[in-house]
């Protein structure tokens, strides 16, 4: 009963964001602000886990290639579907909700603490869509964010294969070219925007609705991370089930 608890109150406290919207005059400066702590200030750890990581697939993939017959191309192959389907997806999504997710609740939290959120409500204005609102359309832009990650990512494994020795460059760039199915990178971007909007809705949801003091926030930040992988790993095999079964 209490998860369906929580389910319930986290879809009004959605709900409730679109009610009594703040000025855009203030929105929109909240919003610049979330792009640049949520979006810009995650490039740089985007950028290096993808770039090694997709050079890590391809050292993989290169090293269980054992056969001669087989041809070198389904190096890149491999590697391009690794890192547009699932890594840079979901990989990072997961990361982030560690990173984001993290930011996002103890902020809202600790505004209820030092119970700022109560004095917002006081002056007349909609807590949730001053606090929730920017962040949901701030976290819109993620998907530029994967899509440096995935050409970073394709970039560190021909780094990897051609330093390593495991094929040419001609080779990895015929396996990134090999059967490309441009719904696999929209189907990618379908699945970003919805944990966009995992990512910036259930850690403002534990951030906005916890208790207690400063030690409460950590375990609510804690307590969002978990939830917000769980809610990722659900929902990426859902839509994948409907958009790829």
């Amino acid at each position: 009963m209490a998860y369906l608890h929580h389910i319930g109150t986290y879809f009004l406290m959605i709900a409730e964001m679109f009610r009594k919207p703040t000025k855009w005059k203030v929105m929109k400066h909240l919003i610049f602000k979330d792009i640049n702590d949520l979006i810009i200030s995650s490039l740089g750890i985007i950028a290096f886990i993808s770039f090694f990581v997709g050079g890590v697939i391809t050292i993989q993939t290169a090293l269980n290639i054992s056969n001669p017959l087989i041809p070198k191309y389904l190096v890149g192959f491999a590697t391009r579907q690794s890192v547009v389907l699932e890594f840079a997806p979901t990989f990072t999504s997961i990361i982030m909700a560690g990173k984001v997710g993290s930011f996002i609740t103890s902020s809202i939290g600790t505004m209820r603490v030092t119970e700022q959120i109560d004095a917002l409500e006081v002056m007349g204005i909609n807590s949730i869509n001053y606090l929730v609102f920017p962040k949901v359309i701030a976290l819109l832009f993620y998907p530029f964010a994967i899509a440096i990650g995935m050409f970073l990512g394709i970039l560190g494994g021909m780094a990897a294969c051609v330093y390593g020795g495991y094929a040419t460059v001609s080779d990895y760039i015929l396996g990134i070219q090999t059967d490309f199915d441009t719904f696999h990178v929209s189907y990618s971007f379908i699945k970003t925007f919805i944990f966009a909007f995992v990512l910036a809705t259930i850690p403002s949801y534990h951030g906005y609705y916890m208790k207690g003091g400063a030690l409460e926030v950590g375990k609510a930040s804690t307590t969002s991370f978990v939830w917000t992988s769980v809610a990722i790993i659900l929902l990426n095999y859902i839509s994948t089930d409907i958009m790829l079964g």
